[in-house]
Parts: C-alpha cells; sequence; structure tokens
C-alpha cells in the first residue's frame, strides 16, 4: 500500500500527519518534497541520491527513533539532479520491501505532485478551516481523481468539533469522504519539533485517536482495492 499525504497549500500540517500515519501503519515515511523537505534529514543517503542514480532505494532507508523513514535532501543541485520520473519505481522498491509506504508531498499542484499522487494507491487530504487552504484540497482531489488515485481519508488540521465540525461535515460530503478533526493542540507541534510521532510524546492526546482512525480508514480502503486484508 503506497499512500500520498496531499492538499495543495503549505503549512496545513502534511507533513505531520504523514509522520504519525508512518507511526500508527508501520511504514516508511518517504519525504518526496524535493525543493523544500519537511521532514528530519538522513544521516547518509537521501532520496536525492536515489532518484540520481546513486544509490539503491532501501539503502537509504533509516530508522528514526519509532519511525521509517527515507529522507530527502536538502540542496538545489541535488533537487536538480533528481529524475522525478523514477519516482514511482522507487516507491515500489520500497513497498515490496517493507509493505507500505507514505509519501509526504510537497504544497501546490506542479508536476510533481502529480507524480505522486499517480504512484500511489491512495490518498489521504490534509488542510485546516481557513477558505484558501480548503479550496487548494478541493483542487488537489479533483488531480487525483483524475489520476485515478482515490482519496480515502481527510484530515482537518487545527480545528476545532463545535466550531468546524459543520465545515468538515460538508467538506466531507463534497469529497465523499469522511473527514478526521485534528483539534489544535501543544502536543501535536511539541511531537512533531522533537521528531516524535503524538503517540510516543503524548499517548492521552486527541490527535492520537485521529491519526489512529485515520490509518484504519486507509487499511479499509486498501483491503477493498486489492481483495485482500493488508498485512505485513
Amino acid at each position: 500500500m503506497i499512500v500520498a499525504v496531499a492538499g495543495g497549500k503549505g503549512g496545513v500540517g502534511k507533513s505531520t500527519t504523514a509522520w504519525n500515519l508512518g507511526r500508527e501503519l508501520d511504514a516508511v515515511v518517504v519525504d518526496a518534497d524535493l525543493a523544500t523537505a519537511d521532514l528530519p534529514p538522513g544521516t547518509g543517503p537521501d532520496l536525492h541520491d536515489v532518484l540520481a542514480g546513486r544509490v539503491e532505494p532501501t539503502d537509504a532507508v533509516e530508522e528514526v527513533g519509532p519511525v521509517t523513514l527515507l529522507p530527502c535532501g536538502r540542496t538545489l543541485c541535488g533537487a536538480r539532479a533528481s529524475r522525478l520520473e523514477d519516482l514511482g519505481r522507487v516507491l515500489e522498491r520500497v513497498e515490496r520491501t517493507w509493505g507500505r509506504v507514505v509519501v509526504d508531498c510537497p504544497a501546490g499542484l506542479a508536476r510533481d505532485v502529480g507524480v505522486e499522487l499517480q504512484s500511489a494507491d491512495l490518498t489521504v487530504l490534509v488542510t485546516t478551516p481557513d477558505r484558501v487552504a480548503m479550496v487548494d484540497a478541493v483542487r488537489t482531489a479533483e488531480l487525483a481523481q483524475k489520476l485515478r488515485t482515490p482519496v480515502a481519508a481527510a484530515v482537518l488540521n487545527r480545528a476545532n468539533p463545535e466550531r468546524h465540525g459543520p465545515i468538515a461535515d460538508r467538506f466531507g460530503r463534497a469529497l465523499g469522504v469522511e473527514v478526521t478533526l485534528v483539534e489544535r493542540q501543544a502536543a501535536v507541534a511539541d511531537a512533531q519539533a522533537r521528531w516524535t510521532p503524538v503517540r510516543d510524546h503524548a499517548a492521552d492526546a486527541q490527535a492520537v485517536e485521529a491519526y489512529r482512525s485515520v490509518a484504519d480508514r486507509l487499511e479499509r480502503a486498501d483491503e477493498r482495492l486489492t481483495g485482500r486484508p493488508d498485512a505485513v
């Protein structure tokens, strides 16, 4: 199972969502934002090296605490040397070895986001309640639909259940998926600053249950697509 975490607008929490879904799904998180990576830098070869043909994908995967990560480089020359057209092959190779992959997509709707969505089996949309972010999320959903990568779940970040519950309901009906609210809470930001999943930083935080519910939905969607339980 390869899951693309996307949303269009930057700063809505895609990387945080991908990081925590990697923990909940016991998946390899791939930082596929080639120009402005947001997840931890690696200690060895990274996705730039892989997409430049210098190393095999499996040689760039490493453990960052409880999360397995294929990190991305931070240099402009590394991004320019990366062959984006090879990303699908790289993700498939990682999937064959580890079973589950979560891809942290860049912001926007440029060509790289399309390649990443097309290379995935399922999409998770991430947005905040503000109008601009939600419009971008809808555009991302339309792109995913065109690329035949179904949206399996949506996350509404930094949300207040009473204030934003009706917004989430309308958003979910428009997309045809269930929307999970992740409340604004210090535990999420604190955990991400430490590169620690929320589950391992503050197990009683509302976000833990939220991310677990999204992971469960992805597992069920994958089972419907493949006709069998997704087991690693």
